[in-house]
């Protein structure tokens, strides 16, 4: 009686905690290059048809981002055509195809171990096509648990979410830290305007296998989230607006219990009569609003410290780079988990404005440290700030914002093109990193240390700035009151 009064929380957790898996995922697949570059690296610099530079490993590095450009773009169409939850059983299905055809492409068509850039291309496709998987995850993932959720415990579900994503890096830099073992990553150096291979027989594991068994290890969470996913429901949203009122009552009462659910599904009904509103029909700020604050969470610059963690802790003269990275991802899934538990009690442009703020002192701290063995430890600790920083703030935050800021009747379009935005920052940031972060002046100089990380400080100062200007607090509102809220 109980369940049917009130509505199964043990119901809503357990979707929800399926849901999530695809947030794991959205972790896995972009944080597993950390530990497989150099490997990656090395391996194509072994090709006689063409010359593997910093910018060709750059493009590689961030080639899945092409693919979460695609399907973040895709994912309010599948979303609205295909459901919510078929949306996911696709994502997970193009987890699954990358993970395998990046620890083996040259599967049927090449021969094992001889590196050319027709493959590298065809390692690239599948990069790609693994990125599509973190598209549709990353805008649908939100939008169903958003839509699933009841809203006085939205915030804290979505926020799980980012959580799942941070879990998902952790695991995989463990993962990568396990697959190395004792074995060596390749030290490659710039020789006469050219990279070469300083340990190549010390570190010949890595570059034959040790990458290719990284890549391979998604295929087990991406096979496990396919097949769970069959299992949970539709949206109750999603139902109303296909005309299937009966089976979203259904869902409705087994998550908020029989008292709820009539006006719940009578307040879906009154705002998707219109399905089909055209995207600026609330006006041009609130499209505006959900773009800047996907734009502000890449280009603040954490992907850059999340991809390259490993390089970057090597670069600082860390005897064990691997230990460093695992220990930073322990670090930041603590600090995401302050977000889950404080994002309905202190709101959501608090947090916004303190991680940003967190997030420049630690970004101008390893501006102004970086290379100087004397501040080893100095910029260790604003590193861990930095990213600690995000953790709390922009990285569960902007997800929680982006599933509940748009009205129902744009929602999907709208969340496509505001995550559309985010991926193509994040390849910006990606692609540019190495490039930008081994930038000279003179010879031997930091130029590009301090200009990088200045440059993601000072972007931070603005992003608190516009949060603070901008953005309306949507604490406790349910999905329907953001569409009186942006009438208004």
């Amino acid at each position: 009686m109980q369940q049917s009064t009130n509505g199964s929380k043990a119901y809503l957790f357990s979707i929800v905690l399926v849901a999530v898996l695809g947030g794991l995922l959205f972790g896995y697949d972009t944080a597993v290059i950390s530990g497989a570059e150099k490997g990656l690296q090395a391996f194509f610099m072994g090709a006689s048809d063409f010359t593997y530079t910093n910018t060709w490993h750059g493009f590689t590095c961030a080639s899945a981002q092409i693919g979460c450009i695609i399907g973040s773009a895709i994912s309010g169409l599948l979303a609205t055509r295909l459901g919510r939850k078929r949306s996911l059983i696709l994502a997970g299905m193009f987890f699954f195809v990358s993970a395998l055809g990046s620890m083996e492409p040259e599967f049927v068509f090449f021969r094992h171990g001889e590196p050319s850039l027709t493959l590298l291309v065809v390692f690239n496709i599948y990069r790609i096509i693994g990125g599509i998987g973190v598209g549709l995850a990353s805008a649908i993932c939100p939008m169903y648990i958003g839509e699933v959720a009841p809203s006085n415990v939205r915030g804290m579900l979505v926020s799980w979410n980012q959580f799942a994503i941070i879990f998902g890096q952790l695991v995989v830099y463990f993962v990568n830290f396990i697959i190395l073992g004792g074995n060596d990553n390749p030290i490659i150096q710039l020789v006469n305007g050219v990279n070469q291979i300083m340990n190549p027989e010390a570190a010949s594991w890595t570059i034959a296998t040790g990458w290719r068994y990284m890549f391979g290890s998604e295929a087990v969470p991406a096979g496990l989230f396919a097949l769970l996913i069959c299992f949970v429901p539709e949206t109750p949203r999603y139902l109303v607006m296909t005309g299937q009122d009966a089976k979203a009552m259904r869902v409705l009462e087994r998550i908020n219990g029989t008292n709820a659910a009539a006006t719940i599904l009578s307040n879906i009904k009154n705002t998707v009569t219109e399905k089909t509103e055209r995207l600026f029909a609330y006006g041009f700020m609130c499209i505006f609003i959900g773009i800047m604050l996907s734009v502000f969470q890449q280009a603040i610059g954490i992907n850059a410290v999340l991809y390259y963690a490993p390089r970057i802790f090597g670069d600082m003269g860390m005897d064990n780079p691997m230990v460093q990275t695992v220990i930073m991802g322990v670090v930041n899934i603590s600090f995401t988990l302050i977000a889950v538990f404080t994002v309905e009690k202190w709101g959501r442009k608090p947090l916004l404005i303190t991680g940003s703020i967190g997030m420049g002192i630690g970004a101008f701290l390893v501006a102004l440290t970086f290379g100087n063995a004397a501040f080893q430890l100095v910029t260790m600790i604003a590193i861990m700030l930095y990213s600690a920083s995000f953790m709390m703030s922009w990285g569960p935050i902007c997800w929680v914002l982006i599933a509940e800021i748009f009205p129902n009747t744009i929602r999907g379009k709208a969340v496509a093109i505001a995550v559309a935005f985010q991926w193509i920052f994040n390849w910006l940031v990606s692609s540019t990193f190495v490039p930008m972060f081994n930038m000279h002046l003179t010879e031997g100089d930091d130029f590009g240390h301090w200009f990088t990380y200045g440059l993601y400080g000072t972007i931070c100062v603005i992003a608190a700035l516009f949060v603070w200007r901008l953005v309306p607090e949507t604490k406790g509102k349910t999905l329907e009151d953001m569409s009186r809220l942006w009438r208004k």
